[in-house]
């Protein structure tokens, strides 16, 4: 398999740690959505990342529907989060809310380096959305004494949540303060120090208007 986009991106970034932690093998390219656009439209018409290519040549897009097929490769005894009911729903929740806020986390860095003149308005909106997120996050998170959000074991959710917490704190430094939510800098922090995430990591590269 093929998985296509640079690892400064947070959804290129779960999948790769999740394909490591399943074992499966995969050829990395790490195209940009900017610079590679061209490389990967044959892929993606939406010339977005990730972009999974199977063996077989079919193109999965969007992390959620990525993971949901890497899942069913892997069977459900093996799948980082539940198959059904109550638990599977949660953990989508959670997931939703993290992959939310890294497109707002997105959206802001566009907004920053690729417009003349930023919309406040806009500014404004992401900022709000992606504090909600995180004080959510935070007392969700405050109030389980296990590990990982849903037991000893990692699943998808905390991938989510600790790389979207990366890209964050490398993109808006400011939006993110460990004194006001610290269960999720422990998160983070629990999650950074696995030797998948430490070798699935790339510094941001901002994209250039150019």
């Amino acid at each position: 398999m093929i998985l296509i986009g640079q690892y400064d991106s947070p959804f290129v970034r779960r999948v790769a740690i999740a394909m490591r932690l399943y074992e499966l093998p995969f050829e990395h390219q790490a195209w940009s959505t900017f610079g590679d656009a061209d490389r990967i439209a044959p892929y993606n018409p939406l010339r977005r990342v990730p972009t999974l290519v199977l063996d077989d040549g079919e193109a999965l897009i969007e992390s959620t529907a990525i993971l949901d097929y890497l899942d069913e490769l892997v069977g459900p005894d093996a799948a980082m989060i539940a198959d059904s009911g109550p638990a599977r729903r949660h953990a989508l929740k959670v997931c939703a809310l993290a992959t939310g806020l890294g497109d707002k986390a997105v959206s802001l860095v566009y907004e920053r380096v690729l417009r003349q003149a930023r919309s406040e308005v806009w500014v404004a909106r992401c900022e709000a959305q992606i504090g909600g997120v995180l004080d959510v996050l935070e007392a969700q998170r405050a109030a389980i004494a296990t590990p990982f959000w849903f037991g000893e074991r990692i699943g998808h959710a905390d991938i989510a949540v600790a790389c979207v917490l990366r890209f964050t704190g490398e993109a808006h430094s400011g939006l993110l303060d460990a004194a006001r939510h610290p269960a999720l800098a422990a998160h983070a922090a629990r999650c950074e120090a696995l030797p998948a995430f430490g070798e699935i990591v790339q510094p941001l590269i901002p994209p250039s208007p150019a």
